[in-house]
């Protein structure tokens, strides 16, 4: 008999997967990391393990391959008093470690090994995907203020960022001109109650309408307080264009100069 048509072991490969298969990246960061689990498993709020002790940890899937057989087995890792147990979730066989991520999560949650961490009691959200979403959302560097805190750095223009404008007031804005006394917020439409986007919630309907009513109220004080110093307020949307927005903030630091220079004897 040749060697090629004798039987071979069940569960053998011929060769090894390719490194990319199971290996990480060298050098990526822990956001990064935490941003490909995220991913793989479809969202945090499905990636959550219950302990012994009744308490919900984060868990997250590590790839390892075994020489001998050269097959890729996925674990569940998570941290518990001080160790990190591993639980074997099954065998993985795709190319890309990506993709090998993605099969153990499904596997994982199939066998009801991970679940949705329970909304604590009395929790705003209806949903632990809302909650996690709207707990994700960032307080400051969203995309539209970077964009416009570029386009202005472009113009010659200086400011500090998320910074109180008025001293003894805790308000802070997105951007401040602490010469030209002009003070930026860039609102999100949402929790700023935008009349051409913001919509009404369909669960919860009576939290999120205090809380956005709260939100304008709060805005609107925020402006009297920095009108009656002696300073310029400029709300910028989310959904504005950014070249037009960045455009108003630039004509007001200017008006200031223009202004000063007018005075200078």
């Amino acid at each position: 008999m040749n060697a090629a048509a004798e039987p071979r072991q069940v569960g053998w490969k011929d060769k090894p997967p390719p490194e990319r298969a199971w290996r990480g990246r060298q050098g990526r960061t822990r956001k990064a990391i935490v941003a490909e689990q995220d991913r793989a498993a479809g969202g945090r709020e499905g990636r959550y393990v219950k302990r012994e002790d009744g308490v919900y940890a984060l868990a997250s899937i590590t790839l390892k391959l075994l020489p001998r057989t050269r097959r890729i087995r996925a674990y569940l890792r998570w941290s518990e008093n001080g160790r990190s147990p591993a639980l074997y979730v099954g065998q993985v066989e795709h190319l890309t470690r990506a993709a090998n991520l993605e099969q153990a999560w499904q596997i994982a949650k199939a066998r009801g090994m991970v679940e949705e961490r329970p909304l604590p009691e009395g929790s705003w959200a209806s949903s632990p995907a809302t909650r996690s979403s709207m707990r994700g959302n960032r307080g400051r560097d969203t995309a539209p203020e970077l964009r416009i805190r570029s386009l202005l750095h472009r113009e010659g223009l200086r400011y500090r960022v998320s910074a109180r404008p008025l001293p003894g007031v805790r308000r802070s804005a997105d951007l401040v001109f602490t010469r030209a006394r002009v003070a930026v917020f860039v609102d999100g439409c949402f929790w700023h109650g935008c009349p051409e986007h913001c919509r009404p919630a369909r669960t919860n309907s009576d939290f999120w309408r205090t809380k956005i009513e709260g939100n304008r109220a709060r805005d609107a004080q925020t402006d009297h307080f920095l009108a009656s110093a002696g300073w310029r307020a400029i709300r910028i949307w989310e959904h504005e264009d950014p070249v037009q927005a960045a455009g108003r903030v630039a004509a007001a630091v200017r008006d200031f100069a223009a202004r000063n220079d007018h005075n200078v004897p």
